[in-house]
C-alpha cells in the first residue's frame, strides 16, 4: 500500500502489559545518573518510556534498525523516522515493580509539504493504566521524512533560564540510553550509517532522551513540585559528542518554559504545568 492510501492504520491499537521491573529501573537511572527508585516508589516523569518495549526480533527490523514498517505503524518507505514531539498527561505516578498497562492506538495520519520535502505525520495516542487508574496519557507525533540534508542550525535564540545543566552527550550514554528503551534505531550508535545513509555529521541524540533530561533539570530546580502536563517538541537535531544544556524558567504560578539550546540557540523546546 503507498503512503497516499493509509486509512487501514487509522484506529490501530495495541496492549502491551509490563511490571516496571525494579532492576530495569535501576539501568535507566544509572544512564541517568539518579537515584535509584525503591520497590513501589514512583518512577520520575517520562521514564515510562522505557518500559512497554517493543521487542521484535531481528529479523523483523528494517534497514535503519527500527521495527519494519506497515504492522502497527503505516509503511513510509524510503523515508527517514523522527520523533517529532507530543504531549503528555500525567494523573498520578507509576510505581516500580507494580504491573501496568499501556494501550496504544494511531489516531492521525497526514502528509504535509515542509521546506525539505514531503512530510509524513503520525500520532499515537497511549494510555497506561495501572491499579485500575489511568495513571499516564499521551499523545507522540512520529514524522517520516523525504531523505534531504537536516536542519542542523539553530535561529532562534535562548532566553534567559532561572536553572540550566550542562550535558556531554558521549557515545557511552546514546548507547545506554538506546539499550535501556530497546531502541535500535541507527542514528544513535552506528557512525557509518548515521552519516553515510541519513545524511548526519555524527550520532544524533534521543528526542526522547532530551525531553526527560529537561524534565529531570526542572525537578531537580524544584523538588516538590508535581507535574501535570508536558508539551515538547523538536526544533532541530543535536549532534554527539557537543554538550548542549537544558534549561527553563517559571513564567506563571504553575507554568514553566523548558528547552535544550546549543551554542546559544534554541533545539528543542517544552511547556510544563505543575503542582506545588
Amino acid at each position: 500500500m503507498s503512503t497516499t492510501d493509509l486509512s487501514a492504520w487509522l484506529g490501530k491499537s495495541q496492549t502491551v502489559v509490563d511490571r516496571l521491573d525494579p532492576n530495569h529501573a535501576a539501568c535507566i537511572a544509572a544512564t541517568l545518573g539518579e537515584s535509584v527508585p525503591a520497590l513501589g516508589a514512583a518512577i520520575p516523569p517520562l521514564w515510562h518510556w522505557a518500559y512497554f518495549l517493543e521487542t521484535v526480533p531481528i529479523s523483523m527490523t528494517g534497514t535503519d534498525g527500527h521495527p519494519a514498517r506497515g504492522s502497527f505503524l503505516p509503511p513510509a518507505d524510503n523515508r527517514n523516522r523522527m520523533w517529532a514531539g507530543g504531549r503528555v498527561t500525567f494523573d498520578g505516578a507509576l510505581k516500580v515493580g507494580v504491573e501496568a498497562h499501556k494501550t496504544s492506538t494511531v489516531t492521525a495520519i497526514q502528509e504535509k509539504k515542509g521546506r525539505t520535502g514531503s512530510l509524513l505525520f503520525v500520532t499515537v495516542k497511549h494510555d497506561i493504566v495501572q491499579d485500575g487508574k489511568l495513571v499516564v496519557s499521551e499523545e507522540q507525533d512520529i514524522v517520516y521524512r523525504e531523505p534531504s540534508p537536516p536542519k542542523l542550525v539553530g535561529s532562534e535564540p535562548a532566553p534567559a533560564s532561572q536553572w540550566k545543566e550542562e550535558i556531554n552527550p558521549t557515545a557511552v550514554l546514546l548507547f545506554r540510553y538506546s539499550a535501556v528503551t530497546f531502541n535500535s534505531h541507527r542514528i544513535h550508535y552506528d557512525h557509518p550509517y548515521v552519516t553515510g545513509v541519513e545524511g548526519y555529521p555524527g550520532l544524533v541524540v534521543h528526542g526522547p532522551m532530551i525531553a526527560t533530561l529537561m524534565c529531570q533539570a526542572f525537578a531537580h530546580a524544584h523538588p516538590q513540585a508535581k507535574l501535570k502536563q508536558l508539551t515538547y517538541r523538536g526544533l532541530r537535531p543535536l549532534i554527539a559528542p557537543t554538550p548542549f544544556a537544558v534549561a527553563g524558567h517559571v513564567v506563571a504560578p504553575g507554568q514553566a518554559q523548558m528547552w535544550a539550546e546549543q551554542d546559544g540557540t534554541l533545539a528543542h523546546q517544552a511547556e510544563l504545568r505543575f503542582e506545588v
